[in-house]
């Protein structure tokens, strides 16, 4: 069984960093594809950023250049770096491990962005 416990989220000033991590339980971390979603209020849910078993990125356009996505398969942990922060970057995100057929989701973390 899946499990994904994200954390890192918080209250962060406009222009600062966060860094939001995700452990993952089970064997099947390292095949994977994983991946950062996220979802403000009033919003469906968007991909922030994927990273595959071989560890190619994709980002949404909204955040490539202050975005950073990496993963430790040593330790079954999903990362991603938040620079330049933006208010419009407040939601919550979510934690995605996707394998053909199935994906499974963490509980996310809450992260917002105001002065």
């Amino acid at each position: 069984q899946v499990q994904l416990v994200e954390s890192g989220g918080g209250l962060v000033q406009p222009g600062g960093s966060l860094r939001l991590s995700c452990a993952a339980s089970g064997s099947l971390f390292s095949i994977s594809t994983m991946g950062w979603y996220r979802q403000a209020p009033g919003k469906q849910r968007e991909s922030v950023a994927t990273i595959t078993r071989g560890s190619s990125t994709n980002y949404a356009d909204s955040v490539k250049g202050r975005f950073t996505i990496s993963r430790d398969n040593a330790k079954n942990m999903l990362y991603l770096q938040m620079n330049s922060l933006k208010p419009e970057d407040t939601a919550v995100y979510y934690c995605n491990q996707h394998l053909p057929g199935v994906d499974y989701w963490g509980q996310g973390t809450q992260v917002t962005v105001s002065s």
